[in-house]
C-alpha cells in the first residue's frame, strides 16, 4: 500500500496534468481475509477496486451488491458506504484512491454510479497491470515524474474500464499473456509468482503451470532472461558504466549482476562489449 502525503497532494492538484487525475492511495491485497472499511460520510476520494478472485460485498445507500472475480467496484467521493471481503473466499484486490477535475467525467464514461457501483469488465488483467504500474511508480519515490507516470497509468485503467464497459462479449485476452506483456514493460521489477497470479485471477500453482507452458522458462528465469537481453541491449547501444547498466535492470550488485549475465550470454559484460559485433 502506497499513500501520498497530504500535503503533496494538495501542491499536486494545482498543477495542470495531476490536477485532472491524481492517485492518492493504492495497494494490492491478495486473499484479504477480515479486509473491510465502513466509510459511513464517504471518503474525499473516488475509489476504484478491481476484484481479481474470490468474493466480497459493497454496501451503499441503494443496496448491497455481491463483488466477484472479474468485477470493479467504483464508489465516486462522498458516498457512504461498506465493502469487505467474504469470510469464506477472501478477495484478491487491486484498488487505488483518485482525485482531480477530470475523475467524475471519466466515471460518467465508465457507466459508475450510486445505484450500481459493481461492474464487470472485460479484461480485468488489463486494467490490474496498470494499476501494479502505479504501485510500482509511488513506492519508487514521490517525484512530480513518478506523480505523472502514476497519473497517466491511472487515466488508462479507468479508460478501459470504460471500453470494457462497451465492449461486452467481445473475445477475452488471454490473462497470462497479459501478466508477460507487463513484465516486458516493468523489465527492472521483479514479480513472484503470487503477485503475477493474482493479476491474472488464477491459483499459483495453475499459472506457473501456464506461464511455463506459454514462454518455456519458470516466472523467476524468464524475468532475469529479460533484464539480461535489457543489458546486452545497453552495452550495446551506449558507453554507460556496467555498474549504471545493472542497476537499470534491477541488480544493485553489479558483481551478481555480471554472474548472472555470464550465465545467461557465455561472457562478461565488459568481455561481450569489447567483441565485434553486427
Amino acid at each position: 500500500m502506497r499513500v501520498l502525503p497530504r500535503p503533496l497532494v494538495t501542491q499536486a492538484l494545482r498543477a495542470p496534468t495531476t490536477g485532472q487525475i491524481l492517485v492518492t492511495d493504492v495497494g494490492y491485497y491478495p486473499r484479504a481475509s477480515s479486509h473491510g472499511r465502513s466509510r459511513p460520510k464517504g471518503a474525499a476520494q473516488n475509489i476504484v477496486i478491481v476484484c481479481a478472485a474470490g468474493r466480497g460485498t459493497c454496501v451503499v445507500p441503494s443496496g448491497s451488491h455481491a463483488v466477484r472475480a472479474g468485477q470493479a467496484v467504483i464508489i465516486p467521493a462522498g458516498l457512504a458506504h461498506l465493502y469487505e471481503a467474504d469470510s469464506d473466499d477472501p478477495w484478491t484486490i487491486w484498488w487505488m484512491h483518485v482525485v482531480g477535475r477530470g475523475v467524475a467525467e471519466l466515471f460518467a464514461t465508465i457507466g459508475a454510479n450510486a445505484d450500481q457501483p459493481v461492474l464487470g469488465l472485460g479484461d480485468p488483467p488489463r486494467v490490474i497491470a496498470l494499476i501494479d504500474t502505479i504501485i510500482n511508480r509511488m513506492e519508487r519515490d514521490e517525484t512530480m515524474s513518478s506523480l505523472l507516470a502514476a497519473s497517466g497509468a491511472a487515466w488508462h485503467a479507468l479508460t478501459l474500464l470504460a471500453a470494457d464497459r462497451r465492449a461486452v462479449g467481445r473475445e477475452r485476452v488471454d490473462p497470462v499473456q497479459v501478466t508477460i506483456e507487463h513484465l516486458r514493460a516493468n523489465i527492472s521489477t521483479r514479480l513472484s509468482v503470487a503477485e503475477l497470479a493474482g493479476m491474472a485471477g488464477l491459483s499459483g500453482s495453475h499459472y506457473a503451470a501456464l506461464f511455463r507452458r506459454a514462454t518455456g522458462y519458470g516466472t523467476l528465469e524468464y524475468q532475469t532472461r529479460l533484464r539480461m537481453g535489457l543489458a546486452r541491449e545497453l552495452l550495446d547501444t551506449t558507453d554507460r558504466t556496467i555498474t549504471s547498466i545493472a542497476r537499470q535492470v534491477g541488480y544493485d550488485d553489479p558483481l551478481y549482476f555480471s554472474r548472472q549475465f555470464r550465465r545467461i550470454h557465455g561472457s562478461s559484460p565488459s568481455e561481450y562489449r569489447s567483441h565485434d559485433k553486427g
